[in-house]
């Protein structure tokens, strides 16, 4: 009994205990207004200065002229993008979620503005995790007059050194800078130099999640773009990586139209050796970029005598691609094309690359490929009837050739394979084309769509429906 007795006792000590600690975490409500009235600040940067760790800011419509700078645990919710507006004129950033001066940094929200007219990026995270940034409108911003693309690896004219490599965008729209787990949802990205730009010259920026916006009409480079830059005060050294990424439902459409960029952009910047490896672009719809809707580029490595990058593992699952431009430079493409997984003079090998049931069309190259490694490219509809899949290494005048295209079950376009009558072509004798299917992947009738797996969208509403594999009576559109 005593034992019984004791234990008993310990038990409710413990429950006692676990009561004690579990305690929630107490978070207040403060208010922004442009008035200041009912107890509200007047600018959202007094609200944060008020603000505890995990406080929730709620900003009524208005228009803020501000340079919003988070540095603690924090929610800063507006009214919605039509109706609350941050207003940056003059100013560096419209929301700069700050980790680099603050470390540790996470668990913050920023939703429902609209965030205009910045110098340099709209919203700037560095060295951060758990972010959401969602339902913004994010316009017109990198108005630094000094933005002009020089390679150099600096930023633009006023942004801080830990900016390696920004001259041709200012840092875009929005700019990830070493953030992991993140997500950014919703957001409607227009009118900027590029749209959303994921960089590691900080730390490493993974498993960050871009899901659901919109990037549209941001003419000088790429609608996202995600890419490896020199480590800030080590140019030259290995880079930090971006890595375990996933870009998925995203409509990103005619971007990069006036310099070049890509509706998708993998790439390095031959400032050392870059990492973007083991990232998944997912039912996206890439149309009328300036460059392919994926892109993959990798500049340097073995033929320089330098090391190579490391872009390997990174999945291209499920996107409808079409009316895209040609690429350039020693990246080249014979004309439009949808996806090129390039490696450039440098002969960097590019492993592991997974190209799985896209939907291609109105390009001159379906896919093209250059680099000395092995390419997988299975279950796509190739529909552009031109080429279909192209080894485009020659093209480039690349000194390293070795690699191979493993192009087998893909539909080209009609039943009788690649050069029959509708049907794109093979251009390369490395590339392994048979069997081949007879009808676009997951069709069960004879009309062609090719429109399994791929988002289907309309002008109006953006993405409507992912379709898997079906069968004809659970078709949508």
């Amino acid at each position: 009994m005593k034992v019984l007795r004791k234990t008993l006792l310990t038990i409710t000590g413990l429950g006692v205990m676990v009561l004690a600690t579990s305690v929630p975490i107490t978070a207040k409500t403060l208010c922004v207004n442009p008035g200041g009235t009912h107890g509200c600040f007047n600018a959202i940067t007094k609200a944060i200065a008020a603000a505890s760790p995990n406080d929730a800011i709620k900003v009524s419509a208005g228009t803020y002229k501000e340079d919003v700078v988070i540095g603690i645990s924090l929610s800063v919710i507006g009214a919605g993008a039509e109706e609350t507006t941050i207003d940056a004129t003059g100013l560096s950033n419209g929301v700069f979620v700050d980790g680099f001066d603050h470390a540790g940094l996470h668990n913050v929200t920023v939703a429902g503005f609209t965030i205009k007219n910045a110098l340099n990026e709209g919203v700037l995270v560095v060295s951060a995790s758990d972010v959401t940034i969602r339902d913004n409108h994010i316009i017109d911003n990198d108005k630094n007059p000094g933005l002009n693309f020089t390679g150099a690896p600096q930023g633009c004219p006023g942004q801080p050194a830990f900016e390696t490599d920004e001259t041709g965008d200012c840092g875009g729209a929005i700019h990830l800078i070493g953030t992991a787990q993140s997500i950014l949802s919703g957001n409607l990205v227009t009118g900027n130099a590029d749209g959303l730009l994921i960089s590691d010259e900080t730390a490493e920026s993974h498993d960050n999640l871009v899901i659901h916006n919109k990037f549209l009409n941001n003419p000088l480079e790429c609608g996202i773009v995600l890419a490896s830059h020199p480590p800030v005060g080590a140019i030259g050294s290995p880079h930090f990586g971006v890595d375990h990424n996933t870009v998925a439902e995203n409509i990103s459409t005619a971007n990069g139209v006036a310099i070049g960029g890509s509706g998708v952009g993998l790439f390095s910047d031959g400032n050392g050796p870059g990492r973007v490896a083991n990232n998944v672009i997912i039912r996206n719809k890439l149309t009328g970029n300036g460059l392919g809707g994926v892109a993959l580029h990798t500049h340097v490595g073995p033929a320089f005598g330098l090391p190579a990058d490391n872009m390997d593992g990174n999945q291209i699952i499920g996107n409808f691609i079409a009316g895209n431009n040609a690429d350039t430079f020693d990246t080249a493409t014979p004309g439009r094309v949808g996806i090129n997984i390039n490696s450039g003079d440098g002969g960097s090998p590019v492993r592991g690359t997974i190209i799985s049931h896209n939907v291609i069309r109105d390009e001159d190259v379906d896919i093209a490929i250059n680099t000395p490694a092995e390419v997988d490219i299975h279950l796509n509809d190739l529909l552009g009837e031109k080429i279909g899949v192209a080894d485009v290494c020659a093209f480039d005048h690349a000194t390293i050739c070795t690699g191979s295209i493993d192009a087998t079950e893909n539909f080209w376009g009609c039943h009788a394979g690649p050069g029959g009558k509708g049907c794109a072509t093979a251009s390369g004798s490395d590339i392994l084309f048979t069997p081949w299917l007879e009808k676009p992947v997951g069709d069960d009738d004879d009309h062609g769509r090719g429109d399994h797996d791929a988002l289907i969208f309309d002008s109006t509403n953006g993405w409507n429906a992912v379709l898997l594999i079906t069968a004809k009576r659970h078709r949508i559109g």
